[in-house]
């Protein structure tokens, strides 16, 4: 995924929402209880955690209980120190205070709260990308320093490796249609990064490292749920089980799920663009034209899927009333530049969410060139009356455009494929006209006919037409 490129948009839930998930997740609520709960009594090392004879206590606060309740409470108090809940007074004395962040949980704006969380976030990442901690326990009692090869373990390559894979789970996400709610089976997500995308079958190597990259991101899913980043379904314990070992229970084989199945949250999805925003990403999210021009509108939304173009017309939209939002529309649609009949389509688009009130402003461009054609279009959708009827140079116009658009938005699409066959179909000597069309993607549109229809008869007349129109406009 490169830095330059534009992220389809998010569809971000409203921030108070936002921030009322954050405070309810287990990692931020848990530090949060640590730093009311800490006193004039409570003590840390040297290193800001709490000494051992006070984690009782904290697991205690916490409602932990078990072999690895000191262990969680420890992390929990290291959270509300990395987030300012908590500060360190005297270093030299271990004595520490409610930090001046802390108000901010109760007092604070949804963006202040959503703030903290980030760098919770980024703290549970952190850990996510070390390795098992006994490994380096097991480093550190042979010498006095930690060899990093001696764990086979690449810092800055485990933090690429989850950043990757957690870019792959964004972009699932917000490629979605529909509201983003379906889970993404593990292998499949382990795939995503380490099985090249021009490779057929997959090697048993390659097999093989995607199942150890199932497995770390097992461990690393479980440590991520909490903050709120993902529900996670972790992989069935029987498949990590010994090979000689009887299944407690029969199982089904072909049980995707038991492989493991993970959800980005709405918070994730906040929490991941915040990200590859700060990582210097285009990534947009849907409500940031609202207030910006019908031109920024119709550029922006170029790319997008057509649901979020959609979403974000409506809120264009819903701050303009529908006469003005329909004339800044259709200026904003004009030109002969290469982006242009696709912001046509967006404007045709746009156009049908504005109720009969726009009208003036369609019959006011039915004899511009660019406009007479999507106009008699949307005035005959909506019942108008004495629609004049368009002359032919402008019907083959519009065609042009239409499928010069649907060639921007879809590439060599099977609806565009379609839309060719029923073309030349319709219209009998279709190509002897087309390309006297001035139209400035006439030669391209006519190539794209002649690569798409299926009849070999009828593509060589498109391919004959094309050269034609390029000939004609000095190409």
């Amino acid at each position: 995924m490169s830095d330059s490129s534009t992220l389809p948009p998010a569809r971000l839930r409203p921030e108070a929402e936002l921030a009322r998930e954050a405070l309810s997740a287990p990692v931020l609520a848990r530090a949060a209880r640590l730093a009311r709960w800490a006193g004039a009594d409570t003590r840390v090392d040297a290193g800001g955690g709490l000494v051992e004879e006070q984690l009782p206590a904290a697991a205690e606060q916490l409602g932990l209980a078990g072999d690895d309740a000191a262990a969680h409470a420890s992390e929990a108090w290291r959270i509300a120190v990395d987030t300012g809940l908590v500060e360190i007074t005297d270093e030299e004395a271990g004595t520490v205070a409610a930090g001046e962040d802390l108000a901010l949980l109760t007092g604070g704006s949804p963006q202040d709260v959503l703030a903290l969380w980030l760098t919770a976030l980024e703290a549970v990442l952190a850990d996510a990308s070390v390795p098992d901690l006994d490994d380096l326990v097991d480093a550190m009692a042979e010498g006095s320093e930690v060899d990093l090869s001696s764990l086979d373990w690449d810092p800055e390559a485990e933090a690429e490796f989850l950043d990757g894979v957690l870019g792959n789970l964004y972009l699932l996400t917000v490629g979605e249609e529909g509201p983003g709610e379906a889970r993404v089976p593990l292998p499949a997500l382990a795939a995503s990064v380490i099985v090249p995308g021009d490779m057929g079958e997959p090697s048993n190597e390659v097999l093989e490292q995607v199942s150890d990259a199932m497995m770390r991101l097992d461990d690393q899913f479980r440590m991520l749920e909490p903050v709120g980043l993902v529900e996670y379904q972790p992989v069935d314990e029987a498949l990590m089980a010994d090979a000689d070992e009887e299944p407690a229970a029969p199982v089904d084989e072909a049980d995707v799920t038991r492989y493991g199945m993970v959800r980005l949250t709405p918070l994730g999805l906040y929490g991941l663009r915040a990200r590859l925003l700060d990582a210097g990403f285009d990534a947009p999210a849907v409500g940031d034209l609202a207030d910006k021009g019908a031109d920024a509108l119709l550029d922006g939304t170029a790319p997008y899927p057509p649901g979020a173009a959609h979403a974000e017309t409506e809120l264009w939209l819903a701050g303009r009333g529908p006469l003005a939002a329909a004339r800044e529309l259709l200026a904003a649609a004009r030109g002969t530049d290469p982006g242009a009949p696709l912001r046509r389509l967006r404007c045709q688009q746009a156009l049908s969410l504005v109720g009969a009130e726009a009208e003036p402003a369609l019959r006011e461009v039915l004899d511009d060139a660019e406009l007479g054609g999507l106009a008699r279009v949307w005035l005959t959708e909506h019942g108008a009356r004495d629609v004049p009827a368009p002359p032919q140079e402008m019907v083959f116009w519009l065609t042009i455009d239409t499928v010069a658009a649907q060639l921007a938005a879809e590439g060599n699409s099977e609806e565009l494929r379609a839309l060719v066959e029923g073309l030349a179909r319709q219209h009998s000597g279709f190509f002897d006209t087309a390309w006297r069309v001035g139209h400035p993607a006439t030669p391209d549109v006519l190539e794209a006919m002649g690569r798409l229809h299926p009849d070999k008869r009828i593509a060589k007349e498109a391919r004959k037409a094309a050269f034609k129109a390029r000939s004609q406009q000095g190409g």
